[in-house]
């Protein structure tokens, strides 16, 4: 691992957060991976395309429910994840915050999470973050800016990722496909951003996501043609999260 992406005392700093937890995901994992390729008819695109050391900055587009524990079931490595502060109450966030994942308040500019977000990075392991912010139509049409914004603090490669038939046309966001349904991940090329030094004016962080979502956006649009599986296009209902 490169002294670049292990800055933690560089701005904003990390130094005093500890690192996350990871080794009781692992064996949910394995559990975890069988069951979603019994349960769908999944198929994985160019998983070599996944860098198998180093940070990684993960951005699939967002269909579902599903995404995040397909994606954390079977990516070749464990990510840490994003996500609402309010799934993490009780058992449920007591056992997220063991497996890593990372919680976010949408309310407010969410320090912390920004910056337990940069060092997973700097610690060299895999980041997932939803570019889109929303669960919609996955083609990325909207990119918000957290992902340039943590790109451009760390440099860690982004790997583009399309997800296909994790929501079946006019299916709910809040649901699941049903089983037997065709899934298809596609695994992109991974591509990286300079790294830009303290203070990041937002103006040149909205440039970076716009840069950012033109790749993004090509990529679902190829994985489309490729596999022959349309995206399902907008949700009947508004995603309840946004």
């Amino acid at each position: 691992m490169t002294a670049e992406l292990t800055g933690h005392r560089e701005l904003p700093r990390t130094d005093d957060l500890a690192s996350l937890p990871y080794r009781l995901a692992l064996p949910a994992r394995r559990i975890a991976r069988p069951y979603f390729r019994r349960k769908y008819r999944l198929t994985i695109h160019h998983e070599d395309r996944f860098p198998r050391t180093g940070p990684v900055l993960m951005t699939p587009n967002h269909l579902s429910l599903l995404d995040g524990p397909l994606l954390g079931a079977i990516a070749p490595r464990m990510l840490h994840q994003l996500g609402k502060i309010e799934a993490f109450g009780g058992l449920q966030g007591r056992t997220l915050r063991r497996f890593g994942q990372i919680p976010v308040d949408r309310s407010t500019y969410d320090v912390r999470a920004v910056r337990q977000s940069i060092k997973v990075l700097r610690d060299g392991r895999v980041l997932n973050i939803y570019p889109e912010g929303t669960r919609g139509a996955g083609d990325f049409s909207r990119i918000r800016t957290g992902v340039a914004y943590l790109a451009m603090v760390t440099g860690a490669p982004i790997l583009p990722v399309a997800l296909l038939g994790t929501r079946l046309p006019h299916g709910d966001v809040e649901g699941f496909p049903p089983a037997g349904s065709r899934v298809d991940v596609v695994y992109g090329e991974a591509f990286t951003i300079d790294r830009v030094p303290f203070p990041r004016r937002h103006s040149d962080v909205r440039a970076v996501a716009d840069q950012i979502g033109d790749v993004l956006r090509a990529h679902v649009r190829a994985a489309v043609e490729a596999t022959g599986h349309p995206l399902p296009g907008a949700p009947d209902k508004k995603d309840p999260d946004e």
